[in-house]
């Protein structure tokens, strides 16, 4: 699944091509996605793109009188290509632009969103998301501020580490393999309770996910299986990948093989002698 960083990756990837373009209309091959696209965009014509943007995992297109929410889903994609560019099976929606080109969406899973918003203001989708992991607003205070409201709540599998890191609620864009590399960068067992870490952990943690997440969209994503950037070159952070995948493999800090086990639906990956 595309996570935080690779749609940070498209979105500065396609913003040079529509920012200030003019979307002349739409071709929907497959309007059944996740929800189906949006009747607005299938009727798209003569529309100029105002700004592009990100929140949490969408792209957000804001036009003169509305905003398209654009979701990638687990394994979309966005390109820019030729207007003459063939249409290949899991080419689903092309926006045609006056510069000749097109911005085009694969999905061969089809679990991605093309969805049209007059205003983003208290939209469902949006409405209940954490601060933006890179910004100013997720910080020490805030954290130790979540932890201390989890205190008084009985929710146990909320209270491990690893899911609670990955709640939209809480800090948006943390995916899976954001999470294992930032827990293990920051020494942090993905078994621990969210209330047992101490404020230097807490502050050590903000800084790591801040980092990881910023080298990775330095290095343009994380290429598993189906992700490519806008132009369709790779990113290559799974390069750096320190644990997650590697099931087995030795640990590059300590030379402990790799474990693994499932928390939350989701495949944990961590060092058991680096992390505590």
């Amino acid at each position: 699944m595309p996570e935080l960083p690779e749609v940070e990756t498209s979105c500065r990837g396609i913003t040079p091509y529509l920012k200030g373009a003019t979307i002349l209309g739409a071709r929907v091959s497959q309007p059944k996605l996740r929800w189906m696209v949006s009747k607005e965009i299938i009727e798209i014509n003569q529309v100029k793109v105002i700004d592009v943007t990100r929140r949490a995992k969408y792209i957000l297109i804001k036009l003169d009188y509305g905003w398209l929410i654009v979701h990638l889903g687990m394994s979309g994609s966005v390109r820019i290509l030729p207007q003459d560019s063939p249409i290949n099976k899991h080419d689903h929606l092309d926006l045609i632009l006056d510069s000749g080109q097109i911005l085009r969406y694969t999905d061969p899973r089809r679990f991605g969103a093309w969805l049209f918003a007059p205003t983003l203001t208290d939209h469902p989708l949006l409405a209940h998301l954490g601060p933006e992991p890179l910004s100013d607003d997720f910080n020490e205070t805030y954290l130790m501020s979540v932890i201390e409201d989890l205190k008084n709540k009985r929710k146990p599998s909320m209270l491990i580490i690893k899911p609670w890191l990955m709640d939209n609620r809480v800090v948006v864009g943390v995916g899976n393999i954001y999470a294992c590399e930032s827990l293990f960068e920051a020494k942090i067992s993905p078994l621990r309770l969210v209330v047992s870490l101490t404020s230097d952990e807490i502050r050590c943690l903000v800084r790591i996910v801040k980092l990881v997440l910023t080298r990775s969209i330095t290095q343009g994503g994380t290429t598993l299986r189906d992700f490519t950037q806008s132009d369709g070159s790779p990113g290559y952070f799974a390069q750096q990948l320190f644990v997650y995948g590697r099931h087995n493999e030795p640990c590059k800090s300590c030379g402990q093989l790799i474990e693994s086990l499932k928390q939350a639906q989701r495949t944990t990956f961590y060092c058991p002698i680096c992390q505590t």
